[in-house]
């Protein structure tokens, strides 16, 4: 028989949708707006706040869990990006469901204060890390300040910082051969040191939490190793904000765990896609093209 090694995948921000909790269970959702304090609107005119989409792709990826763990499966590794790292400690056991909600719309709110306009995020594609980092270093001054942040593959990295420094980064990587350079939906400048003020608070927050050991290999985003120690996880949850996503790393190191499957958590299929310019070796699932009936057939399938 072949033991499903399961690798599961949790993007951030970005896929986001109207009516895409409208098969979310309606009960989960009552508490969350119960805990949160927060009336989740599912429309196009909600998902334009940070808290909302935060709070919202959140319960749809708990919820999916919920149904997964429902029907027997659980990962062998979880990978979550920047907000996917709250869905992935979940999958993990780490954190309880409410502890865990009020601790993404704390996360949100501290986002969205922090810096109210003028912040924000860019990526480009089809330089390397170091010509990208050059630009930045480049680019930055005290009052103007840009960071290299996320690594999204070998050749997609992101920069976070003020829009006019971003926007210089942009045209510099457009002029240096880059495929792609342009601003992100994001707007505020996480991954980077402007956001310490915010880790701190989440942090201290976390800090009054009970927490619990992984029970899966959890993929940290600030340094992109497997780890299997609730301190390093609880140091990813809150320092999330300061440290750059190493997403490339982290999916180098868990095919090197030989998963069998891998399965993308809703919203949108991104990280499937770069997957499959990795490896050929692994059944794949995106749980925004499927159902979760869809999912339990292949799984048993794969299994067998």
């Amino acid at each position: 028989m072949i033991v499903l090694r399961s690798l599961w995948l949790f993007p951030g921000q970005g896929g986001q949708k109207a009516g895409m909790l409208k098969n979310v269970d309606s009960e989960l959702k009552d508490q969350v707006e119960k805990w949160t304090k927060v009336k989740l609107l599912d429309t196009q005119e909600g998902y334009q706040d940070s808290v909302q989409i935060q709070l919202s792709i959140l319960l749809l990826q708990i919820d999916q869990i919920e149904q997964l763990k429902k029907l027997h499966w659980q990962p062998t590794l979880v990978a979550g990006h920047s907000l996917g790292v709250f869905a992935a400690a979940y999958a993990a056991e780490v954190i309880e469901k409410k502890d865990l909600f009020r601790l993404v719309a704390l996360r949100a709110k501290l986002m969205q204060q922090s810096y109210p306009e003028g912040y924000g995020m860019g990526v480009v594609v089809g330089l390397s890390r170091l010509e990208a980092k050059k630009l930045a270093e480049q680019v930055f001054t005290e009052s103007d300040p840009v960071y290299l942040s996320n690594q999204n593959s070998e050749l997609q990295n992101t920069f976070s910082g003020k829009i006019t420094a971003i926007k210089k980064v942009l045209a510099l990587a457009k002029d240096n051969g880059a495929s792609k350079a342009k601003l992100l939906r994001v707007p505020n400048p996480s991954h980077s040191p402007l956001m310490k003020k915010a880790a701190e608070q989440l942090n201290q927050f976390i800090g009054q939490l009970k927490l619990h050991q992984p029970n899966c290999i959890y993929l940290a985003n600030y340094n992109g190793h497997a780890v299997r120690n609730l301190k390093e996880v609880v140091f990813d949850l809150g320092n999330n904000l300061v440290y750059p996503v190493l997403w490339e790393t982290m999916m180098q190191i868990a095919l090197e765990y030989q998963p069998t499957v891998s399965c993308e958590f809703s919203p949108g299929s991104a990280f499937t896609k770069l997957l499959k310019a990795k490896t050929d070796q692994l059944h794949m699932v995106t749980l925004s093209q499927i159902s979760i009936d869809d999912a339990d057939y292949l799984f048993n399938k794969w299994e067998k």
